[in-house]
């Protein structure tokens, strides 16, 4: 058994995102009111703080305002206020834009800011180590600890320096024991060890399956003549099929720069749809390209998203701990937003915390008081308000839009249903030979680009010689299932090349699946849509992965 070095803490944090950094704040900030000490570890597996977080991204200051009021003084980098917006609907030669006031106020972005939520998180690292929090970035959470009673104990910290074939190394480093009364997972969507906990604990047997979309980004420079700071723009329609749901965004930050963005529903049919292709060939729409032409990619990024929304939200604590952020799935799909939702789960969770930390003599393992604090704030309410949109979509782009509409400019969200979202992610593919493969236009390599130079940009680095993470539960079944019934679909909804078939004489088959988790920049698709949910995605050595860049 290994010897692992111990450290103790009240309470540990799984991830310096929105959420996580949130809760500890707001930990530290009640411990000061009380005149109390409270100890708070936040681990990062990213190689910094925000070097792994991806969004698109509009900012609702809601959250940040009750946390740290006085953000402007502080210096938070919420520069670009929301000055301009338009929703199209895109055919395949033009577009037809909503008129503003058909905007549902859901999407409607008024008081909002157009940021980069890595430089956010960044920013809100720089508070809560000014608070007395220690953040550990490069460290990965690999385990659950559990103590005798099976209560969550904390969690243990990647070895480094394992060989691929699991041996140790010359440079070999065992990971860390880190306990603490308390852990709140704070991983983003679909972390591994939240997807752990609701496995032991069934959290989600009272709620809808969750579902998923996948988001790719790109970040550009575009010509002075064609920026517009604080315009904000979303599509819906083209190049999608009106039976596949997804959309667009263009937001003009400052510095000339835009992030573009391409959303895809992960209960898409199709196995021959490719998410990434889809945004290149978004691209290149008449309405849009103009923006590109003559400008230059700097960045490349994808991520999966929570779409489920209240229906789908498991109980959020479990013996030792909570679920916080996109752990707990709290993003809100119609706003397209889900940074402010998760830094208010995070406040709450640590209300919840220092509560039961702060009476030791209480018998709840859990900090119970969180799922009462959810129910009743504006997070709680902003959501089932936007519960019914997301599911409308099930019907198609036509019938979904003007649900959504009804919905939410009539009923302002409070129809006396609530609607099933009816179906499992990786359920949803259809056979190959009942499908319409689909023909992407070669990539042009002024607005469009191939999957490795995009990567490239991605700053993604894993060490060759480390197990992959990419962890098949069975190693048969991508060629003798996936292959033949779905024609190989993981090739198609990763965005970054990880997955490919290639061709082996020595296989039965005579074809192999390779993967390149070098290129992985975890965004979990190949652990959601995976039709046999084959593929167990688990962390790799701290640090390693994407590198973003202002995203």
């Amino acid at each position: 058994m290994t010897e692992r070095e111990q450290m103790e803490f009240d309470v540990i944090i799984v991830g310096a995102g929105p959420s996580g950094l949130s809760a500890a704040i707001r930990l530290k900030q009640l411990a000061e009111s009380s005149g109390r000490e409270i100890s708070v570890c936040v681990l990062e597996k990213g190689s910094e703080v925000g070097a792994h977080i991806l969004s698109g991204a509009i900012l609702e200051p809601t959250a940040l305002n009750e946390l740290l009021p006085d953000w402007k003084e502080l210096g938070a980098p919420l520069h670009t206020p929301v000055a301009q917006e338009k929703i199209m609907f895109l055919s395949e030669a033009g577009g037809l834009t909503l008129p503003g006031i058909f905007i549902p106020p859901a999407m409607r972005n008024h008081g909002n800011y157009i940021i980069s939520l890595g430089n956010l998180c960044r920013w809100l690292g720089e508070q809560a180590e000014a608070a007395g929090v220690e953040v550990y970035a490069g460290f990965a959470a690999a385990e659950m600890i559990y103590d005798d009673d099976g209560a969550v104990a904390g969690v243990i910290t990647g070895d480094m320096g394992v060989n691929a074939d699991g041996t140790q190394s010359a440079n070999f480093e065992p990971g860390i024991e880190l306990r603490a009364r308390y852990t709140l997972l704070a991983e983003g969507c679909r972390g591994h060890l939240g997807k752990e906990v609701k496995q032991r604990y069934d959290l989600e047997k009272d709620c809808e399956p969750q579902t998923y979309g996948i988001g790719i980004k790109e970040l550009w420079e575009v010509e002075p003549d064609k920026h517009k700071p604080g315009l904000v723009v979303h599509t819906a329609g083209w190049p999608l099929d009106k039976g596949t749901y997804g959309g667009s965004f263009l937001y003009h930050l400052e510095n000339n720069q835009v992030a573009v963005g391409f959303v895809v529903g992960l209960d898409y049919s199709n196995p021959y749809l490719s998410p990434y292709d889809e945004f290149q060939r978004f691209k290149t729409h008449p309405k849009i390209v103009e923006t590109f032409k003559g400008g230059r990619r700097i960045s490349y990024g994808a991520r999966a998203i929570n779409e489920g929304g209240l229906q789908s939200m498991p109980k959020m604590t479990f013996p030792g701990g909570a679920l916080i952020g996109c752990d707990a799935g709290t993003l809100n799909m119609p706003k397209i937003k889900g940074s402010h939702t998760a830094m208010k789960s995070g406040m709450l969770a640590a209300e919840a915390v220092f509560e039961e930390w702060a009476e030791p003599s209480r018998q709840s393992p859990e900090p119970a008081s969180y799922a009462g604090l959810i129910k009743n704030s504006w997070l709680y309410k902003e959501l089932y308000r936007a519960r019914n949109v997301r599911p409308s979509f099930k019907w198609g782009l036509i019938i979904g839009t003007l649900y959504t509409a009804l919905d939410q400019i009539v009923f302002r969200g409070n129809a006396p249903w609530t609607l099933s979202h009816g179906h499992v992610d990786h359920e949803k593919l259809i056979p190959a030979d009942q499908a319409t493969p689909i023909h992407y236009p070669k990539p042009d390599g002024e607005v469009s680009f191939d999957k490795l130079s995009s990567v490239y940009l991605s700053n993604t680095n894993h060490a060759e010689n480390q197990p992959c993470h990419l962890q098949l539960r069975d190693p048969e079944l991508p060629v003798q299932h996936n292959y033949q019934r779905y024609a190989g679909p993981e090739q198609r909804f990763c965005p970054a090349g990880v997955y490919e078939f290639v061709e082996d004489q020595k296989a039965e088959d005579g074809v192999r699946l390779q993967i390149n988790f070098q290129n992985c920049v975890h965004c979990k698709t190949c652990d959601i849509k995976d039709p046999n949910q084959n593929i167990n995605w688990v962390v790799p050595e701290g640090g390693n992965g994407p590198n973003y860049p202002n995203m």
